[in-house]
């Protein structure tokens, strides 16, 4: 056999074996949710007024948010995952903020000044900073493992953006929980958990996604 077809034999052998990197950003990542879906549903569940808040925009912007920013996190990790340059980083990474700038923007008209600090510190901050970086966790795990069966090129950006899709999804599942809607209240506390979660994935990136 010569050289060539011997090193594209054993090429094509690997890329057998290997699972393409989109079944494991979805098997991966879906383990990860359930793990953190079944820990909700299990110590937390959904608020008691869930169904009655349906038809309220202020509680429904809240998922609009909190799944863009898993959609625009996922969108960049998935990017990230392959051996090439990104460039500058894609401005659709700013939608989610761009959209909770609105909302805020939107809230400074129907709402009294006086109760802006109100709506801002909320009722559980201090639950919404523990618990979305808490359900983060497994999520961001399961990125971590289908990005290592990559090959990401710059493995800092990449765990970021595995951080902000892992937040994401986590304050997906606490937002059916917390009984803060307000924007201000998502502006401060979500996106201070959300943070958290970002620089994680920073720096673990750093130490666990280089090849």
């Amino acid at each position: 056999m010569k050289t060539d077809d011997l090193i594209a034999a054993l090429a094509a052998d690997n890329d057998t074996k290997a699972p393409p990197i989109e079944r494991a950003f979805t098997r991966d990542l879906s383990a990860g949710f359930l793990v953190s879906a079944v820990g909700f549903f299990t110590f937390l569940g959904v608020r008691h007024t869930f169904f009655a808040s349906l038809d309220q925009p202020r509680f429904l912007f809240k998922f609009v948010f909190t799944l863009t920013m898993a959609a625009s996190g996922l969108a960049l990790a998935y990017r990230l995952a392959r051996p090439v340059a990104l460039g500058r980083t894609p401005r659709k990474i700013w939608l989610a903020p761009a959209l909770l700038a609105l909302a805020c923007l939107a809230e400074f008209f129907l709402v009294p000044q006086d109760q802006w600090a109100a709506r801002m510190i909320g009722h559980n901050a201090i639950h919404c900073l523990t618990l979305v970086p808490l359900m983060a966790l497994a999520p961001l795990a399961g990125l971590f493992l289908a990005l290592k069966q990559a090959a990401p090129s710059d493995p800092r950006r990449a765990g970021a953006a595995a951080g902000m899709a892992s937040a994401g999804l986590a304050a997906t599942l606490y937002a059916m929980n917390c009984p803060d809607d307000s924007p201000f209240f998502l502006a401060v506390w979500y996106m201070l958990a959300t943070m958290l979660v970002v620089t994680l994935g920073w720096f673990a990136g750093g130490r666990w996604l280089r090849w």
